[in-house]
């Protein structure tokens, strides 16, 4: 992906000033969950919108930058990564064109995916942006958000570079954790939803928060059956995420 392989036709007037100090060294992936890619690249130019991103990626691999990357573009909403309340700040938003769950989601086209791993590169070259800082809008906004959804190949962008990825556990339908449990392992279930970067308050306690943040974690490292449910599979998932993202912060 170079600077002229991107279409800087369109531009939001959705943004601002990023604030002075911020670096630039989170990535959030989204899809724009509209029927058509050139409805959702126009909403995200339209005032009335109140929203943005700075890039938007259709399906046939073309690549449009709305917003310049130093600018604070209107993506991420009501979020938390690792203590970090304020996403838009300190981001790039890339919205991937995908009907999402609402309009008939599918599978991402290779050609789609092969152009996000290119910006995404191009992106680091200028940003250092550390993986365990490129996330899911439903890593981030898990009570309102299920994108870029459970069809996203994370393990192929990680194989180059974007993102982390450990292969998920073999599912297992023995004893699980769920909504209603107390105990010294749930305490545990939601220490290591912490320590990879989620918002869910350490109580001992299975609450709704706590079964949300279970199910986004499915949806990103354990794909094949989101249920909120914290079984072995998970569980065996969770510690070993958790743990390459302790190495990736240590680097």
């Amino acid at each position: 992906m170079t600077p002229h392989d991107i279409d800087r036709a369109w531009s939001s007037p959705n943004s601002g000033h990023r604030p002075p100090g911020n670096a630039i060294d989170h990535l959030v992936l989204h899809y724009t969950g509209m029927r058509s890619e050139e409805g959702a690249r126009d909403w995200l130019c339209d005032p009335r919108s109140q929203v943005s991103s700075h890039y938007v990626v259709f399906e046939d691999g073309r690549v449009f930058q709305l917003v310049d990357e130093h600018r604070r573009a209107w993506h991420a909403g009501r979020s938390f990564w690792r203590g970090v309340t304020d996403l838009n700040s300190r981001s790039i938003g890339i919205e991937i064109a995908n009907p999402g769950h609402e309009f008939g989601y599918r599978p991402f086209p290779d050609r789609q995916i092969e152009a996000v791993i290119g910006l995404c590169r191009s992106i680091f070259a200028r940003h250092f942006i550390p993986p365990h800082q490129v996330v899911a809008h439903s890593d981030i906004a898990p009570d309102r958000k299920e994108d870029p959804g459970e069809l996203f190949p994370w393990e192929w962008c990680a194989a180059f570079g974007i993102g982390l990825w450990v292969p998920s556990a073999p599912l297992d339908h023995g004893d699980s954790l769920g909504f209603g449990d107390e105990g010294d392992k749930v305490l545990d279930l939601q220490r290591l939803l912490s320590a990879v970067g989620f918002d869910v308050p350490p109580s001992g306690i299975f609450d709704e928060r706590t079964e949300i943040v279970v199910r986004a974690f499915q949806r990103h490292w354990r794909p094949t059956h989101i249920d909120g449910r914290a079984d072995l599979s998970t569980l065996d998932t969770l510690e070993r995420v958790a743990a390459a993202f302790e190495a990736s912060r240590g680097l």
